[in-house]
């Protein structure tokens, strides 16, 4: 049995005023040494991403690419250095949705954020700017079900104010994710949001299975259209 014990100590500029401690004692799922059900997941990942790729991002990207370019200065994908599966570090991908500027690692975007531009409102209510991590889930980098990846900076900053934080990396990344479809997506406004994320990811380390992330997918959609408020 792994032992975590979750811990609010002083906090940097994101979380504002220090709070009481709080202990959560975790166990190591094991899912995670199961080869079967971690062949079944990729298997799904892999289902999924080609499908997508094929009939959704292959027509779909050119025309993004092309609003894109023609609204704004920069390249058409943001790579951004993350944490991935045992906090390895790799370049995740998303539609530029911003003009360039040399704050995107340790600056959120908040609502109406004036580095966001015109198309890029649209991408991100939409989500579509996170697409091109199929490209990612491709290379056996993410997941499609997953912890969502932050910023390397702002996930040490995290891991800083959260005693292991960091073991939510020992499942992959993904581009939707259990907390996600519980409503907690964009902008982490305090400890608590972070913590009760990092509490759905856990969970989810603990309780994968093949069928639970059938069901996070078929429910990412439905989040999409009526739980987008916080996507800007």
């Amino acid at each position: 049995m792994m032992e975590n014990v979750v811990v609010k100590r002083e906090v940097g500029h994101l979380f504002g005023e220090s709070e009481r401690p709080v202990s959560l004692v975790l166990e190591q799922s094991d899912c995670l040494s199961d080869t079967k059900k971690l062949y079944a997941k990729r298997v799904l990942d892999l289902g999924v991403s080609i499908f997508a790729v094929l009939f959704i991002l292959s027509w779909l990207y050119p025309l993004v690419a092309l609003l894109i370019k023609l609204t704004s200065k920069g390249p058409v994908l943001f790579k951004q250095q993350r944490h991935g599966l045992n906090n390895k570090p790799f370049y995740c991908y998303k539609f530029r949705t911003m003009v360039q500027n040399n704050d995107a690692d340790v600056k959120q975007a908040t609502k109406g954020d004036s580095r966001v531009t015109f198309v890029g409102r649209f991408l991100r209510a939409s989500s579509i700017d996170e697409l091109p991590q199929l490209f990612n889930v491709l290379k056996g980098e993410m997941a499609i079900v997953g912890p969502r990846p932050h910023a390397m900076p702002m996930n040490l900053e995290f891991a800083r104010n959260i005693d292991n934080f960091m073991n939510r990396h020992q499942v992959k990344p993904g581009i939707t994710g259990l907390a996600q479809v519980k409503g907690y997506r964009g902008e982490i406004r305090d400890f608590h949001d972070i913590y009760r994320r990092f509490r759905f990811d856990i969970f989810y380390a603990k309780n994968w299975c093949l069928l639970f992330d059938v069901k996070i997918i078929l429910n990412t959609f439905t989040a999409l259209v009526f739980k987008n408020q916080n996507a800007y």
